[in-house]
């Protein structure tokens, strides 16, 4: 297991071009925006697994073509068949993508290996792992995944994949580092099959990192919700870029309860962005109340669409389900520029055996 630190070397992702059309299975897909990143990057999708019917919905909206396997992953683990029984086994994967939900692992067992992970989604994108053998493989997580449980948990998982026959690196990424005008930390890390003789380098940085008044330009109307009139009229009083410090001491004792006294910034709390700089990390709710992000000039929260442009979705990309679901498929995506980074860096490597 190899932390890369920022002493070595970056992939330039602009003069990478893939040699030939690579191919990848995702899983938990949701609506796509980690699948939409490494489609621009140069990558075939040839199976998305997801199990959300919106999210199913959307995929199937946009990309018709695209093979979306609506299903209970453990159910498709559980199949004699596995995976394979939705992709033909003549179909080589390149690449196995995705990011499964952190969850705490019992270490009951002696061995710490995959059988020990059973009954947490973890255990089957590692069995699909094992079925498909993938040149590479991509999890995208959340950067506590490296601190969860004093690093036990990852670990468990690096030994998993030792086991199943690969070598790995982490990383935390900053998506605000890769075109997308947001503050979004995510644990990047890739495997590579032990068989292959390759390196693997993160993408570099980008020079410019992209601000709110950049990309909040002439966006489509869409779907929105509102802030309790009591919100409104503690959020009105927040100068942009503000948050509850800006308040006057009564009011901000009265609307943060008991977050008053239990110290710390809290600096998520009656936060209102302002347009020179990147939004905090999307939630799935845009108006939870330890997470809030109003817009610069109005007092509401982003709508539908803006979430979507602060994420890096195209405009023509267009969400199923109701205005909550539409929230929470754009909250829990993969920022599609940020994806689109990535890929171009694992084509780097998987170009090296083309040569």
């Amino acid at each position: 297991m190899i932390e890369q630190n920022y002493k070595e070397k970056f992939c330039d992702t602009n003069k990478v071009k893939p040699k030939r059309t690579y191919n990848v299975l995702e899983l938990f897909a949701g609506a796509g925006g980690l699948a939409l990143g490494l489609e621009e990057a140069g990558f075939k999708d040839v199976g998305l697994v997801e199990v959300d019917k919106n999210a199913v919905a959307t995929l199937k909206r946009n990309r018709p073509n695209w093979n979306v396997i609506k299903g209970d992953i453990t159910k498709i683990t559980d199949d004699p068949e596995g995976i394979r029984k939705y992709i033909p086994k003549d179909i080589e994967i390149d690449l196995l993508s995705g990011g499964y939900p952190c969850q705490a692992f019992s270490y009951a067992g002696k061995r710490k290996g995959l059988e020990d992970t059973r009954g947490t989604l973890f255990y089957n994108y590692a069995q699909i792992l094992k079925q498909t053998m993938p040149k590479m493989f991509l999890v995208e997580n959340v950067k506590g995944l490296t601190t969860h449980d004093h690093g036990r948990t990852l670990k468990t998982m690096i030994n998993v994949f030792e086991e199943i026959g690969y070598h790995t690196q982490y990383k935390v990424l900053n998506a605000w580092d890769y075109g997308v005008a947001e503050k979004r930390q995510r644990m990047i890390l890739i495997g590579i099959r032990n068989d292959l003789n390759i390196k693997y380098m993160y993408p570099k940085p980008h020079t410019y990192k992209p601000v709110l008044k950049d990309v909040l330009v002439n966006v489509p109307d869409s779907p929105g919700v509102k802030y309790s009139k009591k919100k409104y009229d503690v959020l009105k009083l927040v100068p942009a870029g503000g948050y509850w410090r800006d308040l006057p001491e009564e009011i901000a004792k009265d609307y943060m309860g008991a977050s008053w006294n239990s110290g710390g910034g809290r600096t998520g709390m009656a936060r209102r962005l302002s347009w020179d700089e990147p939004s905090l990390t999307l939630t799935t709710s845009p108006s939870q109340k330890q997470t809030e992000r109003c817009h610069p000039d109005e007092t509401r929260p982003f709508t539908t669409r803006e979430y979507a442009r602060i994420q890096s979705f195209p405009d023509e990309w267009k969400f199923e389900g109701g205005v909550g679901s539409v929230y929470k498929q754009i909250g829990n995506a993969v920022a599609v520029n940020f994806a689109k980074e990535i890929g171009l860096s694992i084509i780097d490597s998987l170009n090296q055996i083309e040569k």
